[in-house]
């Protein structure tokens, strides 16, 4: 059945061309625009990750929740014994401890209500690979009274490099506290809303504005993205019962959560329409070709051969071209891909954010596998009403066709 079902389909060469130029286009396109899709999932999470959340944070239960209102109950007093037990672990790259804090930045004309953060500065430096200087540098470790603006507070307090502020926060006792820094740099990050309010000092200037030695939050960088989750159910073991809470940079920025289920939505939409298009471009090509053909099937069954067997020759035809151009149009599709892919496509600034990227189109194995899987089912589900119509004609009906 299969040899033969193989030399019909080379047999007929016009039908056959046609029938396969609808599959492969509709799987190049499906891997095209999952490559797309799959791009933006992986460079807004290294983004999020390289400019603000690292990869897991480890903090108090509760402080993502109330922290803001009651820092002074969620201060990590054994830092150092916790950093290094986080830091043990396999896949850690480094470990940086944070001082969060709220409060309001003068520049001797005017208020800004901010958000802050107390820093490891040369350790911050090599996470956030993602935030871009725009004026002046990075904050360094001998920046003891320096800050690092967000464009967005720069720009509203008019605000550049080597210009002098002040900064007031609460003690976690509850008295005022204030700070003189000196503007080091601007930078900008993938979010316009963080950027309007963030600001970062060094982890000793925050700690003498909070009149604290302890530390809020633990960031921790990993070797790679992909160890995340099992980094943070590891370190949830290894802390269960000790009043800590790990949270994963997925947990931090709802953001991204939110992005990635509007996208899988239209990506499975998308993956609807090619797959009705293909079904009824090859539908109609092996519409035609069945009843062309309907003579050919007479005499098949003048000789013996079964209703069943005239089915099951139709579709077997159109498994070997689904399985053909699924082929075909994997292998074109991660041409294309990789050719566009070296080219780049330059796209605009995301809603609510500030910077553009070069996007890719990324081989991914599932969207390969469902791509061929649509090419496959759209060609066989084409297949079965044609099958099941030409197996009904009479015999002596079908072979007045050769007539």
């Amino acid at each position: 059945m299969f040899r033969l079902a193989f030399r019909n389909i080379v047999r007929q060469r016009l039908r056959t061309a046609m029938t396969l130029a609808a599959i492969v286009f509709g799987v190049m396109a499906l891997i095209l625009s999952g490559g797309f899709v799959h791009d933006v999932y992986h460079q807004l999470g290294e983004a999020l990750i390289h400019s603000q959340s690292g990869h897991i944070q480890v903090a108090k239960e509760g402080f993502q929740e109330r922290g803001a209102r009651s820092p002074e109950r969620y201060v990590i007093e054994d830092s150092e014994g916790l950093r290094g037990l986080l830091a043990a672990r396999p896949g850690v790259e480094d470990v940086m401890a944070r001082v969060n804090f709220s409060g309001l930045i003068n520049n001797g004309r005017s208020d800004w209500a901010i958000v802050g953060q107390g820093v490891e500065a040369d350790k911050e430096a090599v996470l956030g690979s993602q935030l871009k200087i725009t004026a002046g540098r990075q904050l360094g470790a001998a920046d003891r009274y320096g800050v690092l603006l967000g464009q967005g507070v720069a720009q509203a307090l008019k605000l550049e490099p080597g210009d002098y502020v002040t900064l007031l926060a609460n003690t976690l006792d509850g008295a005022l506290n204030s700070l003189e820094l000196e503007v080091v740099g601007v930078f900008q990050s993938f979010s316009a809303d963080f950027d309007l309010r963030a600001v970062s000092i060094s982890l000793e200037a925050a700690q003498e504005l909070l009149g604290t030695a302890g530390v809020n939050t633990f960031v921790i960088s990993l070797r790679e993205t992909p160890l995340t989750e099992s980094t943070a159910e590891a370190l949830r073991s290894g802390l269960a019962g000790s009043g800590f809470a790990v949270l994963t940079w997925r947990t931090l920025n709802s953001f991204y959560e939110n992005t990635v289920a509007l996208y899988e939505r239209q990506f499975g939409f998308l993956q609807l329409i090619i797959l009705v298009l293909v079904l009824l471009g090859v539908a109609n090509s092996v519409n035609m070709s069945a009843f062309e053909r309907v003579g050919e099937f007479g005499t098949m069954m003048a000789l013996g051969n079964r209703r069943g067997d005239i089915r099951r020759l139709v579709i077997v035809e159109n498994v070997l071209l689904g399985m053909i151009g699924g082929g075909l149009g994997v292998a074109l599709g991660g041409v294309s891909a990789l050719v566009l892919s070296a080219i780049g496509i330059e796209m605009p600034p995301p809603p609510n954010a500030n910077l553009g990227y070069t996007a890719h189109i990324r081989l991914v194995p599932s969207v390969l596998a469902s791509s061929f899987s649509v090419g496959l089912v759209a060609t066989v589900l084409a297949s079965l009403l044609p099958a099941w119509r030409v197996a009904r004609i009479q015999p002596v009906d079908a072979l007045r066709r050769n007539a």
